[in-house]
């Protein structure tokens, strides 16, 4: 990790790469273009493609706005997100988005998430492909509605009223992050994303959806597996049943 000084701007978006060396400078000066300013913590899995270096040249280009965390190893998406938001919330951001490297997000609708954070009072907020339809560009149609339909089936088990439950585009308020038991959150692979919404939504926070349009990828190669999706599937009927047993504080806006 990079020792550099205090957070330059109130919101950050948490990149995590692996093997990413295609998309990672282009991601981070599109982020650097923002209007509103976004700082970028990058988490690098020991990418054995010369990632770290790409983004170790984008530190020295935007100094003080570009941090790195490099880890030894693929340790999975939910702990790289996990030791993130850590990092964001020690230096005090207010908002703290998570984005794929690989422009499947559009980096400008990172200030439609932080707005619609600020605007509409939310504590979550959700780059969702599917809370007006299906909003999802260059993918096969058999990912389409499997991605699609494994959403249907997360709302159906956990009564959670978001749409697009496995979205990896989010945008959280930092009091989220500090209230959430993060060292206790199980999933590491796209399950996680489900986890943190539902817990979110079960200690009473504030979750919205804005829409967006998802694209595959162009270059570099997608990180998701069977093992992976399997998680999702059958891991929230376990994190539903757990809910039974366990009571969860209020943070609803009173």
């Amino acid at each position: 990790m990079s020792d550099i000084p205090a957070k330059h701007a109130d919101s950050c978006v948490i990149i995590p790469m692996y093997n990413e060396c295609e998309n990672a400078a282009a991601i981070i000066d599109a982020v650097m273009g923002l209007q509103t300013q976004f700082d970028i913590l990058v988490i690098d899995d020991n990418s054995p493609d010369g990632t770290a270096a790409i983004v170790k040249e984008k530190m020295a280009q935007y100094p003080g706005r570009v941090d790195l965390i490099e880890r030894s190893g693929k340790l999975g998406l939910g702990t790289a997100y996990i030791t993130g938001f850590k990092h964001c919330v020690a230096k005090g951001y207010d908002y703290i988005c998570e984005m794929d490297a690989d422009f499947s997000h559009n980096p400008a609708d990172l200030e439609r998430l932080r707005s619609a954070a600020i605007t509409q009072e939310a504590d979550v907020v959700v780059g969702s492909r599917y809370v007006t339809g299906v909003n999802v560009v260059n993918w096969p149609m058999g990912r389409i509605l499997m991605s699609f339909y494994a959403s249907k089936y997360v709302q159906l088990i956990t009564r959670l009223p978001i749409h697009d439950t496995t979205a990896g585009f989010v945008c959280y308020r930092r009091r989220v992050l500090e209230a959430l038991p993060l060292d206790k959150i199980k999933f590491k692979g796209y399950a996680f994303q489900i986890e943190m919404k539902f817990t979110a939504y079960k200690y009473g926070f504030k979750v919205v959806e804005v829409p967006i349009i998802f694209v595959n990828r162009v270059l570099g190669t997608s990180k998701m597996n069977s093992s992976i999706f399997g998680e999702a599937v059958f891991g929230v009927i376990r994190l539903k049943w757990n809910s039974f047993f366990t009571k969860f504080p209020d943070y609803s806006r009173k």
